[in-house]
């Protein structure tokens, strides 16, 4: 059958490639809006780039989890497998570019360390300075968590742009580069540009960061954005950088001016560098990403495939779910133009972390046990915790979810034993006491975790396993029919844990559309030999349905008592394993979500335990624990317990928590207020320290005394046998309904910004080639007689050391 492969750019372009394969598997090629599309060489491209569907398809078939497959054109497109219909924002933009992704940089370039030069003299008045500032911010998106950087402004003095990072750099992470680019609204012009200054400052910086061990230790370079340069300033380059030209020269001219093209373009040349000229703010994007081009170059030439392997990430463009890229340089092989290291793109595919944790064996970590990984600079890869956008189900992600380091979540590992454990990629054991939050933070449990750890071969990442002592030491397994088992296993009121692997239903095409229990079923009657599954559990999960099967007629008989009285009684009845087997009887209609897929901290999930069966394990055997759900339409109905009152019974605990971001309000207002108007609160990043209680169940009954305003209310407070309630009486003449505020403390954002955490360097590093075309540096008008004339036997000279 013939099926094809759609060409599509926003501008209305629409060609169509012929292709003889079975015409459900196609890959669609895209194109930003802000290139032409019907330039030579993409044209090109896409025609060569054929060939890959053929190889897309191969590897779906022989594995069927590849969600994505692409491939990233050094020329702006994007070929995706399978292919998917690209829509317009509400501008009429599609503003997708692969090469500015993570995924394509780190597979394209080597760990760098760069400065970035930005001249703010009076001469870049007015859009000058409007497409300066562009141009910054394009080439910070082409940094990663593999590299550092600075950004420094220079008129007739030295300005860095975030003074309290004088003299050094900071990983390139994604809340260090929003932090920069609020900083560049601030620059202005004026006086004049003293470039030899700057540049001896942006080589110092590079040379003494680079002794001291720090930053990426392997590529480096100057980014020059500027309107003109009066001289070549090679004493400089001659005292700093020549003659071996370890830090490339990228200088961006800015405007449409040409008197001062030949200084920038001889600069460089004579440093390994390119030189673009950028006269408008449509021309940024693809200017700045010329760089990547000679950067990539050294790897290039030595016919380096390695494979990278991205953070945690969400592409809405592409996935709208939590995704690691691998990913790996392609390149022309051609012996002619082996010296100009000519990379044709990226190839990568997507992982979703999701489909990683369905093969965690959840039921045998225990309650509270789980699974995390963190990447080679100590963020978080995946972890309970982690949480990316404000509320499940919205698109919206939180600033800075895709660097939250380890030590933010796993707060009461001071010292970074078990981070910088991880980071090194060591294998060992950890133990500490911690104080877990549960129900989205509102309720603390204090254990004791035993951690264990070890690095995930053939990746950047270490991998981690955290069980709390009392937990998950004993289990019940006993023997029963296979009959009996599947007949339970089959009833209406019986459910499997939805993200748990009984069985690999994903690895076989014939098998994805089983459901667990299907798959279970013919696994155990031998019909699906080639089914992958785990026999203990199953077996387990056997004797779980077949053990609390005769909960269904006791289930039907309080249904009938409950016919008889329709008014009150219990509406619904659950019961939960450890194998994720659950039994649900609802006795009447309801609206509510509990236990169903929305519910996500009421289900058996892929890294946690329900909540009401974590709250109930830890309850004392024999009692029962009542839960109220927490709504803000409480503030108005509830019962408010002051924290006076409340710590007579209960042990205080304060937890000071790192979080990503926190409302900006008035510390009078209470937080379930702001919540009601978040449209009209704006989120920055905050530590918040409050207050939390633990129920001291030794004490069965407290008296005390709240002062209010200069009156005095006397309480009563006794606990209720067998349960986890609390009976409050509260004499009510004083008026006490004023809510203590939660302390917002704003981080020191210099230390912050300035912290060092240890992180494991990658291994590859290509920073240049003794073989590499240096002559490849850009177009100028013409370079003068006289500057070839001194360029040349420069070139000549360092070329053949």
């Amino acid at each position: 059958m013939t099926a094809v492969s759609c060409f599509e750019s926003s501008s209305g372009m629409h060609l169509s490639f012929f292709f003889f394969f079975d015409l459900s598997f196609l890959s669609v090629v895209q194109v930003p809006t802000n290139m032409y599309n019907k330039d030579p060489d993409i044209v090109n491209g896409v025609y060569w780039s054929e060939a890959l569907n053929k190889v897309f398809v191969e590897n779906f078939e022989r594995d069927p989890t590849l969600i994505w497959q692409y491939f990233g054109s050094a020329k702006g497109f994007f070929r995706q497998y399978p292919g998917v219909k690209w829509h317009p924002d509400e501008h009429g933009v599609i503003g997708f570019d692969c090469r500015n992704r993570k995924w394509y940089i780190q597979a394209a370039t080597s760990p760098k360390d760069v400065v970035i030069l930005v001249d703010v003299s009076g001469s870049m008045k007015g859009l000058r300075l409007t497409i300066a500032r562009q141009t910054v911010s394009s080439i910070l998106d082409t940094l990663g968590d593999d590299d550092f950087f600075n950004i420094i402004a220079y008129n007739q003095e030295i300005h860095y742009v975030e003074p309290c990072l004088n003299g050094t750099l900071v990983r390139a992470d994604r809340t260090n580069k929003d932090h920069f680019r609020e900083h560049l609204d601030k620059l202005f012009a004026k006086g004049i540009g003293l470039l030899g200054e700057a540049l001896t400052e942006a080589f110092s910086i590079l040379n003494d960061f680079n002794q001291t061990g720090r930053g990426s230790v392997c590529s480096q370079a100057i980014m020059l954005v500027t309107d003109g340069a009066t001289e070549m300033y090679d004493d400089v380059f001659e005292k700093y950088n020549w003659p071996e030209r370890k830090v490339r020269i990228f200088p961006y001219l800015i405007g449409r001016e040409s008197a001062f093209a030949d200084n920038l373009k001889w600069m460089a040349c004579a440093n390994k560098g390119y030189f673009s000229q950028i006269s408008t703010l449509a021309d940024v994007q693809e200017n700045v990403m010329r760089y990547l081009h000679v950067m990539s170059r050294p790897k290039v030439i030595d016919h380096e495939h390695d494979t990278v392997w991205t953070e945690a990430y969400v592409d809405s463009a592409v996935s709208p779910s939590l995704t690691t890229t691998v990913a790996m340089p392609v390149f022309s092989t051609k012996n002619e133009t082996k010296n100009q290291g000519i990379l044709l793109g990226v190839v990568g595919t997507d992982i979703p972390l999701q489909e990683l944790m369905k093969l965690i064996p959840k039921h045998m970590l225990g309650i509270h046990g789980y699974v995390f990984a963190i990447t080679n600079n100590g963020y978080i890869l995946t972890h309970p915790d982690l949480r990316p956008l404000y509320q499940e189900g919205q698109k919206r992600r939180k600033p800075n979810y895709s660097s939250v380091d380890l030590s933010e979540v796993e707060w009461e590992d001071k010292d970074y034993i078990l981070r910088n454990a991880m980071v090194n990629r060591r294998t060992g054991t950890f133990s500490m006491e911690v104080k877990r939050t549960v129900d989205r933070g509102r309720r603390v449990l204090k254990m004791h975790n035993d951690y264990y750890y070890t690095d995930i071969n053939g990746t950047p990442f270490s991998v981690g396993v955290a069980l709390s002592r009392g937990h998950g030491k004993y289990f019940f397994r006993g023997n029963v029919s296979m009959e009996a088992g599947l007949r339970d296993l089959e009833q209406p009121d019986v459910a499997l844990a939805d993200e748990w692997t009984y069985c690999n239903t994903e690895e076989k095409h014939e098998h994805r559309h089983l459901s667990q229990i299907q798959a279970i079923k013919l696994y155990m009657m031998g019909r699906r030999p080639h089914l992958k599954c785990d026999r203990e559990l199953i077996q387990e999960v056997l004797f779980d349905a077949v053990v609390t099967a005769p909960l269904k007629s006791y289930w039907n008989s309080l249904a009938l008592n409950k016919s008889e009285n329709s008014d009150k009684g219990v509406e619904i009845v659950f019961l939960g394993t450890r194998t994720g087997l659950s039994r649900t009887k609802l006795f009447v209609p309801t609206d509510q979500d509990f236990l169903t897929a929305e519910d996500k901290e009421g289900v058996f999930n892929a890294d946690h335990f329900p909540l009401w069966y974590k709250r109930a394990a830890e309850q004392v055997p024999g009692t029962f624990v009542y839960s109220i759900p927490f709504s803000t339409g409480m503030l108005n109905t509830g019962l408010r317990l002051h924290s006076s009152l409340l710590s007579s019974i209960h042990s205080s605990v304060c937890l000071s928590v790192c979080l990503s971001v926190c409302p900006s309000i008035h510390p009078s207002i209470p937080p379930s207020m702001s919540q009601r108007s978040r449209s009209k609160t704006m989120m920055v990043p905050c530590d918040t320290e409050y207050p939390a209680f633990v129920s001291e169940r030794t004490i069965k009954e407290t008296t005390g005394n709240i002062e209010c305003d200069g009156c005095l209310r006397s309480f009563v407070i006794q606990q209720i046998p067998s349960t986890n309630l609390f009976m409050v009486v509260v004499d009510n003449k004083c008026d006490c309904s004023m809510l203590s505020s939660l302390t917002y403390a704003s981080s020191l954002k210099c230390d912050r910004l300035k912290l060092q955490k240890d992180r494991k360097k990658p291994e590859s590093c290509h920073p240049f080639h003794p073989e590499e075309n240096a002559m490849e540096c850009g177009s100028a008008s013409r370079l003068s007689s006289r500057l070839a004339a001194i360029l040349l036997p420069l070139l000549a000279a360092t070329i053949s050391r």
